[in-house]
């Protein structure tokens, strides 16, 4: 389907997110189903071959079902970012949208989602030399001495980003050493015009629930083979692409830094962290509607918002 004239008339492009172990794909596959469409994923880590267990990307039943984009179409090696993930989404929408209504998109990477939807400010390319620089301080100095750099040279963007995260603090860095401002300052959040409509979803259970759901599928994960995935990246394990929950701490392990029961329980905790650091983000976004992981709830409130924008 062709968008044209209206908003009315637009296609839509629907948003399955939420946090980790929630059942986002699960849930993504049943409405694709319905929808007679195909699937776009916005997991920043699912897009790399490989590393299938440790980022829970679809199985092959899955991938069998329904047709999926940027899901292990990337060597780890590849250097890849938010910009041009934004570009080849956008891409792919406009012809996939020659075929199709709807279109869904899931994973949990709400930077990667925010830029196909909204648009990302205008920042300049990644200068190799000064990215070489930046790694090498964090590889001889650890994260503390990024940390105190980001606060010295912008400080508003050190109060908001994710201090745990070596790879955001470096883009803000380099943004700064390129042009002398704050990575802050260059934000506007100018949404930009789409020439689709987008319905947002975010999925959530209650916190018990979804604790024990993360503790059961880093389980599941060791049990299908965590471990020895992690051990064919080990030589990789510099890598931004590595540098992700599941992998980071069976490296560790495999320094000899912790034992293997340790890393499990950490693999646990990190990632609990890291769904609410996800509800944290979704919840910012006030065109999220949160929903359980119920395929007809889901189904339902996407065919209404349909309906509701055909008028």
């Amino acid at each position: 389907m062709v968008a044209s004239g209206s908003p009315n008339n637009f296609p839509f492009l629907v948003i399955i997110t939420g946090p980790t172990a929630v059942g986002k794909t699960a849930v993504a596959i049943n409405a694709a189903l319905h929808f007679n469409t195909e699937i776009i994923s916005a997991d920043s880590r699912q897009f790399y071959k490989g590393m299938v267990i440790g980022t829970a990307a679809p199985s092959s039943e899955q991938l069998a079902l329904v047709n999926h984009h940027f899901v292990g179409n990337l060597n780890p090696e590849e250097y890849y970012n938010i910009s041009k993930y934004e570009e080849d989404a956008l891409a792919l929408c406009s012809g996939l949208f020659t075929k199709h209504e709807v279109l869904i998109m899931t994973g949990g990477s709400g930077l990667y989602l925010q830029a196909v939807t909204n648009g990302i400010d205008n920042m300049p390319e990644s200068d190799p030399e000064i990215r070489q620089f930046l790694t090498a301080v964090h590889e001889n100095t650890g994260l503390s001495e990024l940390r105190s750099m980001l606060i010295k040279y912008d400080p508003v963007y050190a109060e908001r980003v994710d201090m745990s995260n070596p790879v955001r603090i470096m883009r803000a860095l380099e943004v700064y050493m390129q042009t002398g401002k704050p990575y802050s300052s260059l934000i506007t959040h100018k949404k930009q015009d789409r020439s689709f409509n987008v319905i947002k979803i975010a999925l959530n259970l209650p916190r018990a629930e979804l604790h024990e759901r993360i503790n059961s599928r880093v389980d599941q994960m060791i049990q299908e083979g965590l471990i020895e995935e992690a051990r064919r990246f080990y030589h990789l394990r510099h890598l931004n692409s590595l540098n992700t929950v599941g992998y980071k701490e069976l490296f560790d392990h495999f320094d000899g830094l912790i034992t293997l029961g340790e890393a499990i329980e950490k693999i646990k905790t990190n990632t609990r962290r890291y769904a609410r650091r996800q509800i944290t983000w979704f919840n910012r976004d006030k065109e999220y509607e949160w929903l359980p992981p119920d395929n007809q709830k889901v189904i339902a409130h996407i065919e209404y918002r349909i309906k509701e924008k055909r008028g």
